[in-house]
């Protein structure tokens, strides 16, 4: 196992990131927080969401798969219920790095993916965000990840 530090740099390391569950309806949705900041970070970022062609003037794309070229990495900021189907698409499609994101509450953290995706070889980050971490992170996440850390929500090795 290594420690959240080096896997969230292996992970902010890939420059094509998808982000699951973003919405069509932004307030209060983590995923579409992630989307943008990564974008604004100088990222190439894929929104996914199976119900919508387009989020804030950008495509959006109905799964994974259907992102042209594929992607490095994947941040799951669906529903805990659906992490591990997407966790199986990552595997089905070589992607090798997964994000499960949560911050405060159950957020997209799922045991059933994260062991599906170990067992798999994919490094699976079960919890935080990675807007928490350098070169993505700002102040406001910075806080959130020493708040998580405490409270349990963010992992300390993965």
């Amino acid at each position: 196992m290594q420690k959240i530090a080096d896997a969230a740099a292996d992970f902010l390391a890939c420059k094509r990131i998808a982000v699951t569950g973003v919405s069509r309806n932004p307030a209060g949705h983590g995923a579409n927080v992630v989307h943008q900041r990564l974008k604004e970070r100088g990222y190439e970022v894929f929104a996914v969401n199976p119900n919508a062609t387009e989020i804030a003037g950008e495509r959006c794309y109905p799964s994974i798969a259907a992102i042209p070229d594929g992607v490095d990495a994947v941040v799951v900021a669906t529903r805990a219920e659906l992490a591990e189907a997407a966790v199986k698409e990552c595997v089905a499609l070589g992607v090798r790095q997964v994000w499960l994101h949560r911050s405060f509450g159950p957020g997209s953290v799922s045991a059933a993916a994260t062991q599906y995706g170990r067992a798999h070889g994919i490094t699976v980050i079960d919890g935080g965000c990675p807007l928490m971490y350098p070169p993505a992170s700002d102040p406001g996440h910075r806080v959130m990840r020493w708040v998580c850390g405490l409270s349990g929500a963010r992992p300390k090795r993965v």
